[in-house]
């Protein structure tokens, strides 16, 4: 297995069961997983930590996921960022795509294949982290 461990990962997830098995694949796949059950605490996270990828779900108590990264990526440019929703009808807004987020940016719950989601993580992360030098 690869070695991931440079990138950092935060799952931002509601849902405790989903927001745990998820940081807990990724951390078995060898990332440096961290999580939040809220975007504010997401914030909060972000302020003495610095993550390459954030998995935000968009149905958020208090803040919204597209909130949270319209905001997060004011704060952190070189932030990267997963939507993970069970909405099916999801698209792109356009404030979204203007950040550069893609349709391949958005997984739809449940993931079947999660390399897939390791696949994305690590070519946002790649992009995160050039932009940091």
């Amino acid at each position: 297995m690869k070695d991931f461990s440079t990138i950092r990962a935060l799952v931002i997830d509601d849902e405790p069961a989903i927001c745990m098995s998820l940081t807990a694949f990724l951390e078995d796949y060898g990332f440096n997983a961290s999580s939040a059950e809220s975007a504010e605490e997401a914030l909060d996270l972000m302020k003495n930590n610095t993550y390459d990828v954030c998995v935000v779900d968009l149905r958020l108590p208090g803040m919204s996921g597209e909130d949270l990264i319209l905001k997060a990526r004011e704060r952190y440019p070189n932030q990267r960022h997963i939507i993970y929703t069970g909405s099916i009808s999801y698209n792109l807004s356009d404030k979204l795509l203007a950040l550069g987020m893609r349709p391949e940016h958005v997984f739809l719950k449940p993931i079947r294949v999660l390399t897939l989601l390791v696949k994305g993580i690590k070519a946002l992360a790649t992009e995160a982290q050039a932009n940091e030098e």
